[in-house]
Protein backbone atom coordinates (compact mmCIF):
# COMPACT_ATOMS: atom_id res chain seq x y z
CA UNK A 1 0.00 0.00 0.00
CA UNK A 2 1.20 3.52 -0.76
CA UNK A 3 1.02 5.46 2.51
CA UNK A 4 2.89 8.57 1.39
CA UNK A 5 1.20 11.57 -0.29
CA UNK A 6 -1.80 9.36 -1.11
CA UNK A 7 -5.46 8.78 -0.17
CA UNK A 8 -4.42 6.40 2.63
CA UNK A 9 -5.94 7.39 6.00
CA UNK A 10 -4.41 6.53 9.39
CA UNK A 11 -6.94 6.72 12.23
CA UNK A 12 -5.77 7.60 15.75
CA UNK A 13 -8.02 7.13 18.77
CA UNK A 14 -7.12 9.81 21.30
CA UNK A 15 -5.86 13.29 20.58
CA UNK A 16 -3.70 14.08 23.61
CA UNK A 17 -0.02 14.99 23.66
CA UNK A 18 1.06 11.48 22.57
CA UNK A 19 -1.08 11.84 19.46
CA UNK A 20 0.29 15.32 18.83
CA UNK A 21 3.88 14.04 18.95
CA UNK A 22 2.98 11.06 16.73
CA UNK A 23 1.48 13.50 14.20
CA UNK A 24 4.84 15.27 13.89
CA UNK A 25 6.10 12.13 12.16
CA UNK A 26 2.99 11.58 10.03
CA UNK A 27 3.46 15.13 8.75
CA UNK A 28 7.15 14.48 8.11
CA UNK A 29 6.13 11.53 5.88
CA UNK A 30 2.97 13.25 4.49
CA UNK A 31 0.63 10.54 5.79
CA UNK A 32 -3.03 11.55 6.05
CA UNK A 33 -4.42 11.36 9.60
CA UNK A 34 -7.87 11.29 11.19
CA UNK A 35 -8.12 11.80 14.97
CA UNK A 36 -11.00 11.09 17.38
CA UNK A 37 -10.99 12.68 20.86
CA UNK A 38 -13.68 13.75 23.36
CA UNK A 39 -12.23 17.25 23.86
CA UNK A 40 -12.71 20.06 21.39
CA UNK A 41 -9.39 21.48 22.67
CA UNK A 42 -7.40 18.26 22.13
CA UNK A 43 -3.66 18.96 21.55
CA UNK A 44 -3.73 16.85 18.34
CA UNK A 45 -6.40 19.01 16.72
CA UNK A 46 -3.84 21.44 15.27
CA UNK A 47 -1.77 18.73 13.57
CA UNK A 48 -4.12 16.20 11.93
CA UNK A 49 -5.92 16.32 8.57
CA UNK A 50 -9.38 15.67 10.03
CA UNK A 51 -10.49 16.00 13.65
CA UNK A 52 -13.61 14.34 15.07
CA UNK A 53 -14.97 15.04 18.54
CA UNK A 54 -16.54 12.03 20.27
CA UNK A 55 -16.55 9.58 23.17
CA UNK A 56 -13.78 6.96 22.89
CA UNK A 57 -15.78 4.56 25.10
CA UNK A 58 -18.92 4.76 22.92
CA UNK A 59 -19.36 1.77 20.59
CA UNK A 60 -21.06 3.60 17.69
CA UNK A 61 -18.65 6.55 17.78
CA UNK A 62 -15.53 4.36 17.63
CA UNK A 63 -17.04 1.92 15.12
CA UNK A 64 -18.16 4.67 12.72
CA UNK A 65 -14.78 6.39 12.97
CA UNK A 66 -13.02 3.10 12.18
CA UNK A 67 -15.14 2.66 9.00
CA UNK A 68 -13.61 5.77 7.38
CA UNK A 69 -9.90 4.92 7.92
CA UNK A 70 -7.52 2.30 6.47
CA UNK A 71 -5.48 1.44 9.60
CA UNK A 72 -6.44 2.22 13.20
CA UNK A 73 -4.14 2.82 16.17
CA UNK A 74 -4.52 4.57 19.53
CA UNK A 75 -2.61 6.75 21.98
CA UNK A 76 -4.77 5.88 25.01
CA UNK A 77 -5.96 2.47 26.26
CA UNK A 78 -9.40 3.63 27.41
CA UNK A 79 -11.28 2.93 24.18
CA UNK A 80 -14.30 0.77 23.32
CA UNK A 81 -12.94 -2.75 22.83
CA UNK A 82 -16.13 -4.21 21.33
CA UNK A 83 -16.01 -1.65 18.50
CA UNK A 84 -12.34 -2.48 17.83
CA UNK A 85 -13.13 -6.22 17.79
CA UNK A 86 -15.96 -5.72 15.28
CA UNK A 87 -13.79 -3.52 13.04
CA UNK A 88 -10.96 -6.07 13.14
CA UNK A 89 -13.41 -8.91 12.35
CA UNK A 90 -14.55 -6.89 9.32
CA UNK A 91 -10.96 -6.67 8.06
CA UNK A 92 -9.66 -3.35 9.39
CA UNK A 93 -6.05 -3.57 10.62
CA UNK A 94 -6.13 -2.44 14.30
CA UNK A 95 -2.75 -2.11 16.04
CA UNK A 96 -2.15 -3.06 18.77
CA UNK A 97 -4.95 -5.62 18.40
CA UNK A 98 -8.06 -5.61 20.61
CA UNK A 99 -6.95 -9.05 21.85
CA UNK A 100 -3.72 -7.53 23.19
CA UNK A 101 -5.56 -4.52 24.59
CA UNK A 102 -8.06 -6.74 26.41
CA UNK A 103 -5.18 -8.30 28.39
CA UNK A 104 -3.74 -4.88 29.30
CA UNK A 105 -6.68 -2.48 29.73
CA UNK A 106 -7.72 -3.97 33.09
CA UNK A 107 -4.78 -4.12 35.54
CA UNK A 108 -6.28 -7.13 37.34
CA UNK A 109 -6.41 -9.11 34.09
CA UNK A 110 -2.90 -7.86 33.26
CA UNK A 111 -1.55 -9.15 36.61
CA UNK A 112 -3.33 -12.51 36.13
CA UNK A 113 -1.68 -12.77 32.70
CA UNK A 114 1.80 -12.36 34.24
CA UNK A 115 1.00 -15.07 36.79
CA UNK A 116 -0.21 -17.46 34.06
CA UNK A 117 2.87 -16.85 31.90
CA UNK A 118 5.38 -17.07 34.79
CA UNK A 119 6.47 -13.48 34.21
CA UNK A 120 8.03 -12.11 37.43
CA UNK A 121 5.78 -9.52 39.08
CA UNK A 122 4.95 -8.33 42.62
CA UNK A 123 2.53 -10.61 44.57
CA UNK A 124 -1.05 -9.26 44.50
CA UNK A 125 -4.70 -9.99 45.33
CA UNK A 126 -7.71 -8.87 43.26
CA UNK A 127 -10.85 -7.45 44.89
CA UNK A 128 -14.26 -6.70 43.32
CA UNK A 129 -14.59 -3.47 45.31
CA UNK A 130 -13.15 -1.39 48.14
CA UNK A 131 -15.38 -2.99 50.79
CA UNK A 132 -13.97 -6.45 50.01
CA UNK A 133 -10.42 -5.09 50.34
CA UNK A 134 -11.23 -3.36 53.64
CA UNK A 135 -12.69 -6.61 54.97
CA UNK A 136 -9.51 -8.50 53.97
CA UNK A 137 -7.43 -5.90 55.84
CA UNK A 138 -9.66 -6.23 58.94
CA UNK A 139 -9.24 -10.03 58.82
CA UNK A 140 -5.45 -9.52 58.39
CA UNK A 141 -5.50 -11.43 55.09
CA UNK A 142 -3.85 -8.33 53.57
CA UNK A 143 -1.14 -6.64 55.62
CA UNK A 144 -0.49 -2.90 55.67
CA UNK A 145 1.46 -1.29 54.02
CA UNK A 146 0.60 -2.24 50.42
CA UNK A 147 -0.01 -0.56 47.07
CA UNK A 148 -3.66 -0.05 46.06
CA UNK A 149 -4.40 0.16 42.32
CA UNK A 150 -7.78 0.56 40.66
CA UNK A 151 -7.98 -1.93 37.78
CA UNK A 152 -9.41 0.52 35.24
CA UNK A 153 -9.26 4.21 34.29
CA UNK A 154 -6.01 4.98 36.13
CA UNK A 155 -3.42 7.28 34.51
CA UNK A 156 -0.44 9.47 35.47
CA UNK A 157 -0.40 8.38 39.08
CA UNK A 158 -4.18 8.58 39.44
CA UNK A 159 -5.61 5.25 40.58
CA UNK A 160 -2.48 4.27 42.54
CA UNK A 161 -2.01 4.85 46.27
CA UNK A 162 0.24 3.48 49.01
CA UNK A 163 -1.95 2.38 51.93
CA UNK A 164 -0.06 2.90 55.20
CA UNK A 165 -3.04 3.02 57.60
CA UNK A 166 -6.78 2.17 57.47
CA UNK A 167 -7.52 5.91 57.50
CA UNK A 168 -6.01 6.05 53.98
CA UNK A 169 -9.19 4.37 52.68
CA UNK A 170 -11.21 7.53 53.36
CA UNK A 171 -12.51 9.15 50.18
CA UNK A 172 -11.23 6.38 47.92
CA UNK A 173 -13.42 5.16 45.03
CA UNK A 174 -15.47 1.97 45.54
CA UNK A 175 -14.18 0.17 42.43
CA UNK A 176 -12.52 -3.09 41.43
CA UNK A 177 -8.93 -2.98 42.62
CA UNK A 178 -5.78 -4.91 43.42
CA UNK A 179 -3.65 -4.88 46.56
CA UNK A 180 -0.01 -5.33 45.62
CA UNK A 181 2.83 -6.20 47.98
CA UNK A 182 5.30 -3.36 48.59
CA UNK A 183 8.54 -4.33 46.88
CA UNK A 184 11.79 -2.92 48.27
CA UNK A 185 13.46 -1.78 45.06
CA UNK A 186 16.44 0.38 44.23
CA UNK A 187 15.37 1.51 40.75
CA UNK A 188 12.27 1.89 38.59
CA UNK A 189 13.22 1.05 35.02
CA UNK A 190 11.46 0.91 31.65
CA UNK A 191 12.13 -0.64 28.27
CA UNK A 192 10.19 0.23 25.12
CA UNK A 193 9.76 -2.66 22.70
CA UNK A 194 8.81 -2.04 19.08
CA UNK A 195 7.36 -4.73 16.80
CA UNK A 196 5.75 -4.74 13.36
CA UNK A 197 3.28 -7.30 11.91
CA UNK A 198 6.09 -8.97 9.94
CA UNK A 199 7.73 -9.86 13.26
CA UNK A 200 10.66 -7.44 13.22
CA UNK A 201 11.35 -6.45 16.83
CA UNK A 202 13.67 -3.95 18.54
CA UNK A 203 14.12 -2.60 22.05
CA UNK A 204 15.16 0.87 23.14
CA UNK A 205 17.88 1.15 25.82
CA UNK A 206 16.83 0.71 29.45
CA UNK A 207 15.79 3.98 31.06
CA UNK A 208 15.66 4.88 34.74
CA UNK A 209 12.72 6.79 36.20
CA UNK A 210 12.81 9.14 39.17
CA UNK A 211 9.39 9.81 40.71
CA UNK A 212 7.81 12.76 42.50
CA UNK A 213 7.22 11.58 46.10
CA UNK A 214 3.68 13.04 46.41
CA UNK A 215 2.16 13.06 42.92
CA UNK A 216 3.36 9.53 42.02
CA UNK A 217 4.39 10.93 38.63
CA UNK A 218 7.71 10.54 36.85
CA UNK A 219 9.88 13.63 37.34
CA UNK A 220 12.96 12.51 35.38
CA UNK A 221 13.56 9.83 32.77
CA UNK A 222 17.28 9.07 32.40
CA UNK A 223 18.74 7.29 29.36
CA UNK A 224 20.84 5.25 29.62
CA UNK A 225 19.86 3.99 33.07
CA UNK A 226 22.72 4.19 35.57
CA UNK A 227 22.82 0.43 36.17
CA UNK A 228 25.18 -2.49 35.50
CA UNK A 229 25.25 -3.85 31.95
CA UNK A 230 24.19 -7.27 33.22
CA UNK A 231 21.03 -5.81 34.81
CA UNK A 232 20.29 -3.83 31.63
CA UNK A 233 20.63 -6.99 29.52
CA UNK A 234 18.28 -8.86 31.88
CA UNK A 235 15.72 -6.03 31.71
CA UNK A 236 15.78 -5.98 27.89
CA UNK A 237 15.43 -9.78 27.74
CA UNK A 238 12.42 -9.75 30.10
CA UNK A 239 10.82 -6.90 28.10
CA UNK A 240 11.23 -8.94 24.90
CA UNK A 241 9.60 -11.95 26.56
CA UNK A 242 6.68 -9.83 27.78
CA UNK A 243 6.26 -8.41 24.27
CA UNK A 244 6.22 -11.90 22.74
CA UNK A 245 3.63 -13.12 25.27
CA UNK A 246 1.33 -10.17 24.53
CA UNK A 247 1.98 -10.56 20.78
CA UNK A 248 1.55 -6.81 20.34
CA UNK A 249 2.17 -4.66 17.25
CA UNK A 250 3.42 -1.11 17.69
CA UNK A 251 5.11 0.04 20.88
CA UNK A 252 4.96 -1.67 24.26
CA UNK A 253 6.37 0.28 27.20
CA UNK A 254 7.39 -2.18 29.92
CA UNK A 255 7.78 -0.64 33.38
CA UNK A 256 9.86 -2.63 35.89
CA UNK A 257 11.34 -2.70 39.37
CA UNK A 258 15.00 -3.55 39.99
CA UNK A 259 14.98 -5.18 43.44
CA UNK A 260 17.72 -4.88 46.06
CA UNK A 261 19.21 -8.17 44.83
CA UNK A 262 19.00 -7.17 41.13
CA UNK A 263 15.95 -9.21 40.22
CA UNK A 264 13.65 -7.62 37.62
CA UNK A 265 9.91 -7.54 38.33
CA UNK A 266 7.31 -6.26 35.87
CA UNK A 267 5.23 -3.38 37.22
CA UNK A 268 2.87 -2.77 34.29
CA UNK A 269 2.83 -2.17 30.54
CA UNK A 270 1.35 0.37 28.14
CA UNK A 271 0.69 -0.59 24.48
CA UNK A 272 1.46 2.82 22.96
CA UNK A 273 4.03 5.62 22.94
CA UNK A 274 4.94 6.37 26.55
CA UNK A 275 6.32 9.08 28.81
CA UNK A 276 9.45 6.97 29.37
CA UNK A 277 10.28 7.28 25.66
CA UNK A 278 9.91 11.03 25.12
CA UNK A 279 13.68 11.54 25.44
CA UNK A 280 14.01 9.62 22.13
CA UNK A 281 12.79 12.60 20.04
CA UNK A 282 16.12 14.36 20.60
CA UNK A 283 18.43 11.60 21.87
CA UNK A 284 17.72 8.58 19.61
CA UNK A 285 18.36 7.85 15.95
CA UNK A 286 14.64 7.07 15.59
CA UNK A 287 12.09 8.46 18.05
CA UNK A 288 9.51 6.17 19.70
CA UNK A 289 6.78 8.01 17.75
CA UNK A 290 8.37 7.39 14.35
CA UNK A 291 8.90 3.73 15.27
CA UNK A 292 5.28 3.34 16.42
CA UNK A 293 4.22 4.70 13.03
CA UNK A 294 6.65 2.42 11.16
CA UNK A 295 5.42 -0.56 13.18
CA UNK A 296 1.65 -0.10 12.66
CA UNK A 297 2.24 0.43 8.91
CA UNK A 298 4.50 -2.66 8.75
CA UNK A 299 7.49 -0.65 7.54
CA UNK A 300 11.09 -1.48 8.50
CA UNK A 301 11.84 -0.33 12.06
CA UNK A 302 14.34 2.47 12.66
CA UNK A 303 17.51 2.35 14.78
CA UNK A 304 16.53 2.47 18.48
CA UNK A 305 19.99 3.26 19.85
CA UNK A 306 20.83 6.66 21.36
CA UNK A 307 23.03 9.24 19.66
CA UNK A 308 23.70 10.94 22.99
CA UNK A 309 22.67 10.71 26.66
CA UNK A 310 19.19 12.11 27.22
CA UNK A 311 17.15 13.14 30.25
CA UNK A 312 13.51 14.11 30.18
CA UNK A 313 11.91 16.39 32.77
CA UNK A 314 8.12 16.40 33.00
CA UNK A 315 6.51 19.84 33.11
CA UNK A 316 3.52 19.67 35.44
CA UNK A 317 1.28 22.34 36.89
CA UNK A 318 2.61 23.88 40.12
CA UNK A 319 0.60 23.41 43.27
CA UNK A 320 -1.62 26.39 44.04
CA UNK A 321 -2.12 27.41 40.39
CA UNK A 322 -5.18 26.78 38.19
CA UNK A 323 -6.32 28.59 35.06
CA UNK A 324 -4.75 30.00 31.89
CA UNK A 325 -1.23 28.59 31.72
CA UNK A 326 2.00 30.62 31.89
CA UNK A 327 5.44 29.03 31.38
CA UNK A 328 7.57 31.15 33.72
CA UNK A 329 11.29 31.48 32.78
CA UNK A 330 10.95 29.42 29.58
CA UNK A 331 13.17 31.98 27.79
CA UNK A 332 15.91 31.31 30.34
CA UNK A 333 16.07 27.53 29.73
CA UNK A 334 15.82 28.05 25.95
CA UNK A 335 19.16 29.80 26.26
CA UNK A 336 20.88 26.69 27.62
CA UNK A 337 22.73 24.20 25.38
CA UNK A 338 20.98 20.91 24.62
CA UNK A 339 17.67 21.93 26.21
CA UNK A 340 14.45 21.45 24.20
CA UNK A 341 11.02 22.20 25.69
CA UNK A 342 7.88 20.51 24.31
CA UNK A 343 4.62 22.30 25.11
CA UNK A 344 1.59 20.05 24.73
CA UNK A 345 -0.98 22.72 23.94
CA UNK A 346 -3.22 22.46 27.01
CA UNK A 347 -4.48 25.99 27.67
CA UNK A 348 -5.54 25.33 31.29
CA UNK A 349 -3.15 24.30 34.07
CA UNK A 350 -3.94 22.73 37.44
CA UNK A 351 -1.74 21.15 40.13
CA UNK A 352 0.29 18.17 38.79
CA UNK A 353 -1.40 18.26 35.35
CA UNK A 354 1.08 17.16 32.66
CA UNK A 355 1.58 20.25 30.49
CA UNK A 356 4.79 19.44 28.62
CA UNK A 357 8.28 18.07 28.97
CA UNK A 358 11.85 19.21 28.48
CA UNK A 359 14.63 17.05 27.01
CA UNK A 360 18.25 17.64 27.95
CA UNK A 361 20.92 16.03 25.77
CA UNK A 362 24.60 15.95 26.63
CA UNK A 363 27.58 13.69 25.97
CA UNK A 364 27.98 13.40 29.78
CA UNK A 365 25.01 11.87 31.63
CA UNK A 366 26.06 13.51 34.93
CA UNK A 367 26.10 16.94 33.31
CA UNK A 368 22.72 16.24 31.68
CA UNK A 369 21.29 15.31 35.09
CA UNK A 370 22.67 18.52 36.62
CA UNK A 371 21.10 20.65 33.88
CA UNK A 372 17.82 18.72 34.28
CA UNK A 373 17.76 19.74 37.96
CA UNK A 374 18.35 23.37 36.93
CA UNK A 375 15.49 23.14 34.42
CA UNK A 376 13.21 21.69 37.10
CA UNK A 377 14.06 24.53 39.50
CA UNK A 378 13.83 27.31 36.90
CA UNK A 379 10.91 26.61 34.55
CA UNK A 380 7.59 26.80 36.41
CA UNK A 381 4.13 26.02 35.08
CA UNK A 382 1.83 28.60 36.71
CA UNK A 383 -1.30 30.54 35.76
CA UNK A 384 -2.12 34.14 34.95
Amino acid sequence: MNYFSSDFKLGILGGGQLGKMLLFDTRKFDIQTYVLDPSEDAPSKVACNQFFQGDLMDFETVYNFGKIVDVLTFEIELVNLEALEKLEAEGLPVYPSPKTLRLIQNKGIQKDFYAQKNIPSAPYTRFPDLKALQHAVEMEEILIPFVWKCTEFGYDGNGVKVIRATTDFEGMPDVECIAEEMIPFKNELAVIVCRNPSGEIKTYPVVEMEFHPEANQVEYVICPARIDDAVAEKARAIALNVSEQFNHVGLLAVEMFQTEDDEILINEVAPRPHNSGHYSIEASYTSQFENHLRAVLDLPLGNTESKVAGIMVNLVGEEGYSGNVVYENIETVLGWNGVTPHIYGKKQTRPFRKMGHVTIVNADIKEARRIAEDVKNTLRVISE
